[in-house]
């Protein structure tokens, strides 16, 4: 039973740790992509330390990790609670200023310092699950920061919990806060053995209840338009515009279908994210998604069919083909771990929250993970409208996310 009288430190984590800038660069080569991020891991080094987590420390590439030793005699599996500490380079999180909405009773809500950022009741069916509670957004000038500093904040919090509660018995814990999941780099230099847990999960997910064991699997595809330059006053007869040639090849593309805008549920597509070139050389990249890996291939091929019938009309032009894998769908690794699902779901079952077991149609840090030999679904931390200026979190969901790890850490102790 959970102590009605713990005084959370989630929202008074959080409401700090967004008003730090932690926002990681796409462009960069560096790692971690901004240093900036850096002060937000610095800061929970010290928080760490101080509700009196062991092992504390961050290395040279911004992890920051962190030991809650067992207070069992049993063998328990060690387990890991994980978050990342940057945010989306989509929208700036430079004087992030949050604003809370106390007991919410309903209806849109227009963001104090633009009142045309508005979270629409009709766009945002979780609000009807909120009212009477007190949900937090952004004043519509930056994103919150939700994903996943409220995450890490929910982390450290249930930390806390079980630190202040002795009785409760647990295995071996251990904690990390990442860098650099916005831009795909958060497991770059992640090491799983130094890490020590046997599974883990990212609490990096949104509805309250969410467990996610199943993944897109991702691959990137670069097509490069070979063409001939000659100086366009002499060019008759003689200049293969490959600009042209890869104007050509977007329009053969499906219009109704394969795409983003075009699926949903289970669905994959194939995605073409940016154009640069000129007459020489036009460089189209794309990304491809599904969550059957071996539909991978198939949509390679397609690409592949569309390249040979567009360099067709231009005699003289050829083609590269790059295949640059990315992720697989971790539920083939977690499939192989069913315990790891089954105990999220006891611990929600436990708390009175209805499970929802669903896909996401991304990747997380978790999917690199589990092929990195630590199977790790995502569960939720409770952030609605990542990445944009419309991003809200409701305290109750954060306080029920600090509640589901704490049962969760119960829960592996019981069980094994």
């Amino acid at each position: 039973m959970f102590d009605k009288n713990y005084n959370y430190t989630c929202v008074e984590r959080f409401l700090k740790y967004v008003k730090i800038d932690t926002q990681s660069n796409e462009d960069s080569n560096s790692f971690p992509s901004d240093s900036k991020q850096l002060e937000l891991s610095k800061l929970l080094v010290e928080e760490l330390k101080e509700i009196g987590m062991t092992e504390v420390e961050m290395d040279e590439f911004g992890y920051v990790m962190a030991t809650l030793p067992a207070n069992s005699e049993k063998e328990i599996p060690t387990i890991g609670f994980i978050a990342h500490v940057d945010t989306s380079p989509a929208v700036t999180g430079k004087n992030v200023n949050p604003v809370i909405h106390n007991n919410y009773q309903g209806g849109d809500i227009i963001l104090p310092n633009d009142n045309s950022k508005i979270i629409k009741v009709d766009e945002n069916p979780e609000l009807k699950d909120m009212i009477g509670m007190d949900i937090i957004t952004t004043d519509g000038t930056t994103l919150l920061g939700a994903d996943d500093k409220a995450g890490i904040a929910e982390i450290i919090d249930a930390m806390n919990y079980l630190i202040t509660h002795p009785e409760i018995k647990h295995g071996k814990i251990r904690v990390c806060f990442t860098p650099d999941e916005e831009v795909g780099r958060g497991t770059e230099k992640f090491n799983v053995e130094k890490f020590g847990a046997k599974y883990a999960y990212t609490i990096d997910g949104s509805t309250r209840g969410e467990v996610e064991t199943e993944t897109f699997s991702a691959d990137a595809v670069i097509i490069k338009f070979n063409g001939k330059n000659v100086h366009p006053g002499y060019a008759k007869n003689k200049m293969i515009n490959a600009v042209k040639i890869a104007s050509h090849f977007i329009e053969l593309l499906p219009k109704n279908s394969l795409s983003p805008e075009t699926t949903d549920k289970r669905d994959g597509y194939v995605h073409p994210s940016s154009i640069n070139g000129n007459e020489t050389q036009t460089v189209i990249k794309f990304i491809i998604r599904d969550f059957d890996a071996n539909k991978l291939k198939e949509y390679e091929n397609f690409l592949k069919d569309l390249c040979e019938k567009a360099i067709v009309n231009y005699p003289g032009s050829s083609y590269d083909f790059e295949v640059i894998e990315q992720y697989r769908n971790m539920k083939y690794v977690l499939d192989q771990h069913p315990q790891v699902e089954q105990f999220a779901i006891e611990a929600l079952n436990r708390l009175g929250i209805k499970p929802i077991q669903s896909a996401i149609r991304g990747g997380t840090d978790g999917a690199r993970l589990s092929y990195m030999g630590l199977p790790t679904p995502n569960l939720f931390a409770g952030g609605h409208n990542f990445h944009g200026f419309l991003e809200y979190v409701a305290i109750q969901d954060m306080q029920a996310a600090v509640q589901m790890i704490v049962t969760l850490a119960q829960v592996w102790e019981e069980k094994s």
